[in-house]
């Protein structure tokens, strides 16, 4: 579609509402136009085909509060295509061509508008060259992996990450041309989307299969990115993984990721995080576990326990005397750093250590302690229980 058809055809007219219908009112006559006309109810019938597109074109200009006002502006700058002097000229009016007054021919895949002219019509048909105004696309998000060890996962790390991803093309400044001067793909006309009936009045948008939804298709591609606009850019970064993360979290740091194109933003960066295990202590969320052995005596006497913590001095725990094989003690505020900036615990699992090699004494005394406990049966409490299921 030329800019002079753009300018020329009365959209209001052809979805039969008035200049100023609301956005309601442009919607419904869309929807009751596009079922009347659309291909699957009228097979074979090549005007109603037409007459469907002409309706999409109107709603795709006049549903669009920004297209719609930038067309309303163009109407009432030239009329229907026709240029009407003021009153010193001469009377009447006359037509003449639109693709002179842009300073190019519209017929040339999109050719260039020039001079101011450019800038009133460069948003809404995204065409001509220095003037050229294409959408802002964000850059990709990208994906990358850390392995930590279980301290940096706990406390938090500075790492350095090197990654791989798409960025604009130096050799043409992301153009996708040698010399730097793409021209407007003339299938989206600039804008990197074209639209398709989807059936019952709808319509949805995909990105110009020619442009690759960038807008420019290069007329000499550049040689490093084969007109792309993109080309593969290496980069090492200094992440900062927070404290208290676990095996597998993925981390989303923001505007980290690929740099877009046209002036837009840049994508996320997504870390996915690996932790390595440590010899002595494990996590279970905030908590850190450990399991410490002690003694018999210790166990049954009771007394103090010295417990080792994730980098830092050991903690004293008094045992209870009766400390049972298996039970779980706290120590508080030793366990992984919380966003709150507080620690979890670190949770103590006692187990009683039996020694595999006994002295003469220890086994004496031993035998003396099974001779004093000899009316003590811990298992018959198992065995009643048992019987009575």
């Amino acid at each position: 579609m030329s800019t002079k058809d753009f300018v020329e055809k009365d959209y209001y007219k052809v979805l039969g509402v008035p200049k100023d219908a609301t956005e309601a009112e442009i919607k419904k006559a869309y929807r009751k136009l596009a079922r009347e006309n659309h291909p699957d109810a009228n097979k074979g019938d090549a005007k109603a085909e037409e007459r469907f597109k002409e309706i999409s074109e109107a709603n795709d200009v006049l549903g669009d509060s920004k297209r719609r006002k930038e067309y309303d502006e163009a109407r009432a700058l030239f009329g229907n295509g026709g240029y009407r002097p003021g009153p010193g000229g001469a009377g009447g009016s006359f037509n003449f061509d639109l693709g002179d007054l842009f300073g190019g021919s519209q017929g040339q895949g999109g050719g260039g508008f020039g001079g101011g002219l450019g800038d009133v019509f460069g948003g809404l048909f995204n065409r001509g060259g220095a003037g050229t105004r294409t959408h802002p696309r964000r850059g990709q998000d990208i994906e990358s992996e850390v392995t930590l060890s279980f301290t940096e996962a706990v406390d938090g790390a500075t790492v350095p990450l090197r990654m791989s991803s798409q960025a604009p093309c130096k050799a043409c400044s992301g153009t996708g041309d040698k010399n730097g001067t793409p021209r407007v793909c003339p299938t989206c006309v600039g804008t990197g989307q074209v639209s398709r009936g989807a059936g019952g009045g709808f319509s949805l948008t995909d990105p110009c299969a020619d442009c690759k939804g960038r807008g420019l298709i290069a007329q000499d591609p550049c040689e490093v990115c084969k007109g792309s606009g993109r080309a593969t850019s290496a980069r090492t970064m200094q992440v900062r993984i927070p404290a208290g993360v676990s095996d597998g979290q993925r981390i989303r740091l923001r505007g980290k990721g690929a740099p877009g194109e046209q002036g837009g933003p840049a994508g996320d960066l997504y870390v996915v995080v690996h932790v390595g295990a440590h010899p002595v202590f494990g996590r279970k969320g905030d908590n850190l576990t450990v399991t410490v052995p002690v003694t018999f005596p210790e166990a049954a006497l009771g007394g103090d326990i010295k417990v080792p913590t994730l980098g830092g001095p050991p903690v004293t725990l008094k045992l209870p005397a009766g400390t049972p094989n298996g039970r779980t003690m706290r120590a508080r505020g030793k366990g992984a750093a919380r966003k709150d900036g507080t620690r979890g615990d670190l949770l103590v699992t006692i187990e009683v250590a039996v020694p595999k090699d006994l002295g003469d004494k220890a086994k004496e005394a031993l035998e003396s302690y099974r001779e004093a406990t000899a009316g003590q049966d811990p298992r018959a409490e198992l065995f009643q229980a048992a019987k009575g299921a």
